[in-house]
């Protein structure tokens, strides 16, 4: 009975194990795999944090519409450049007029809060159909005046400002809005097709 308990447990007659080269070779595949994988999902989260800074911008430019009209003031978008880390960052900032001039909202630090972009990403500005070349520094002595203006009689300027790839010039987003505050995050530029 021990011989037959021991010819049981053994290896059948042909069967072997796995060499140590096909071992490498399952575990190189395993991470090549894995590795790509990775890269993929890394690169279509940049993707959809800008997606969520472009449609917080659309908006919380709404609500900055509708507070002007309530509070009676002017609001403003200011878009910014600066260089971190030796590379241009783009950056926007929500500012409230008063009596002194402009300054952050009184009121929801929250929902204005500064919005920093990839720095891979370059904006591009128009108003009224003309582009608006330059944007302001990070200067905190010299507050620089917004470039879009949200009126308290409800209306803005209308315009449209592109996210673009800085390599390559790709369109990645652009926000519009016309005359009324209307704003329309379209990705690539294009309208979505209604269902």
């Amino acid at each position: 009975m021990v011989a037959a308990a021991a010819r049981w447990c053994g290896d059948p007659p042909g069967q072997r194990g796995f060499s140590l080269l096909e071992l490498l070779v399952a575990l190189f595949v395993i991470v090549v795999i894995t590795s790509l994988v990775t890269l993929n999902v890394g690169s279509g989260g940049r993707d959809i944090r800008l997606e969520g800074q472009v449609r917080n911008l659309a908006d919380v430019a709404s609500y900055a519409l509708d507070e002007a009209q309530l509070l009676g003031r002017d609001f403003g978008l200011l878009l910014q450049q600066s260089t971190e880390g030796g590379e241009m960052v783009f950056s926007y900032a929500w500012r409230e007029r008063r009596d002194r001039g402009w300054d952050a909202p009184a009121s929801g630090a929250d929902v204005f809060e500064v919005q920093y972009l990839p720095p891979d990403i370059d904006l591009v500005l128009e108003l009224e159909g003309a582009p608006v070349a330059a944007f302001a520094g990070r200067e905190p002595r010299d507050e620089p005046a917004p470039q879009v203006l949200f009126y308290a009689s409800g209306e803005t300027t209308p315009g449209s400002l592109e996210f673009r790839r800085r390599l390559g010039g790709e369109l990645l987003w652009q926000v519009q809005w016309d005359l009324l505050g209307r704003f329309t995050a379209l990705r690539r530029g294009e309208q979505e097709e209604p269902w």
